[in-house]
């Protein structure tokens, strides 16, 4: 028997295999391998890439030169160009406009065998603060609406370049997955006067059982209504609707929490493909008082079929209970 569990935020249904849910052991995977190469994103090779736009680089060192150790460069083959105007129009029923935006790439670290989970709590801060201080400097161009922040790990997840990166695209559009999380944190609020990520915050702290990694700033968890399994939600305790407004505090103990989850998702799963997603107020678009920022993981360890893609209902094989348990009992300690 499996349970149908509805998420409160967007009101899509899940279906949890509950009765013969898949073992943790059953995920297993084998591991990734990279391949090396001529890498344009290492140390040495700064030339293959558009121009720096930001990195953390040591002194007397200059742009496009080593000494860097998170570098940020415009993407190659951007999805949209920042050069140009909007022009929206439209053609009879159709809307349309200019393929406007940003895309930047933000190279973690110098080591191309290193992914985010091997480093240090210090450097995952770093390669924070660049989301932070990217994410505003792009805000204050007037044609763009939301700034999305997701990180492709491993070839099925879409990383098409090995070099352990995160990718930013200022959108001048609202994403619809944005507005439906958006809509649904304000019927929630309308409707109890409280928020609804809060109200999960409260919930997960008070039956523990779905939480895989806590500290001062933000709570790790599977949530009740997982579409994949090992999906993991990493919250900030505060308050707040935007990404931007984290102090430096938050973003250590952001940087704490995100490599503990990637670290015991990595030792559990051989270094599974995966996702992440920032999930943010939009800009410019109005006041989300309602609305709280979070980081979304998703491990590739299903595949979406006909089923998902025609119901909207997904199926996950094993259930956040189990998972997040079996990720708490993963020893992190070398």
């Amino acid at each position: 028997m499996s349970q149908l569990r509805r998420d409160p935020i967007t009101g899509r249904w899940v279906e949890i295999a509950v009765s013969h849910p898949k073992k943790c052991n059953e995920f297993d995977m084998k591991p990734q391998t990279k391949k090396g190469g001529t890498c344009p994103f290492c140390p040495g090779n700064e030339k293959m890439t558009p121009p720096e736009i930001e990195a953390v680089r040591g002194l007397k060192t200059e742009p496009d030169t080593p000494g860097w150790t998170v570098r940020v460069v415009s993407n190659k083959f951007p999805a949209l160009k920042i050069e140009g105007e909007l022009d929206r129009r439209g053609i009879g029923m159709f809307d349309m406009s200019n393929g406007i935006g940003a895309h930047e790439v933000i190279v973690e670290n110098t080591d191309h065998y290193k992914n985010l989970a091997d480093l240090t709590q210090d450097e995952i801060r770093d390669v924070i603060s660049k989301y932070k201080s990217r994410t505003i400097d792009l805000e204050n161009d007037a044609r763009f609406r939301y700034i999305l922040l997701f990180k492709n790990h491993g070839e099925s997840a879409g990383a098409s370049l090995e070099h352990s990166h995160t990718q930013l695209v200022a959108l001048p559009i609202v994403p619809k997955r944005v507005k439906e999380e958006l809509k649904g944190a304000q019927n929630y609020f309308k409707y109890r006067e409280r928020c609804v990520f809060c109200d999960m915050i409260a919930q997960e702290q008070q039956e523990k059982e779905r939480i895989v990694f806590e500290n001062k700033h933000f709570l790790a968890f599977c949530p009740f209504v997982s579409r994949f399994p090992f999906e993991i939600w990493l919250l900030p305790k505060s308050h707040s609707s935007e990404f931007k407004s984290i102090d430096d505090s938050a973003i250590y103990d952001m940087a704490g929490a995100l490599k503990e989850v990637l670290v015991r998702l990595k030792l559990r799963l051989n270094d599974p493909a995966y996702n992440f997603i920032i999930h943010t107020a939009p800009i410019r678009d109005g006041v989300y008082e309602e609305f709280h920022w979070h980081l979304e993981i998703m491990p590739k360890l299903t595949n979406v079929a006909g089923f998902e893609w025609g119901s909207g209902l997904y199926i996950n094989p094993s259930s956040p209970e189990i998972t997040a348990k079996c990720l708490r009992e993963t020893c992190t300690a070398k």
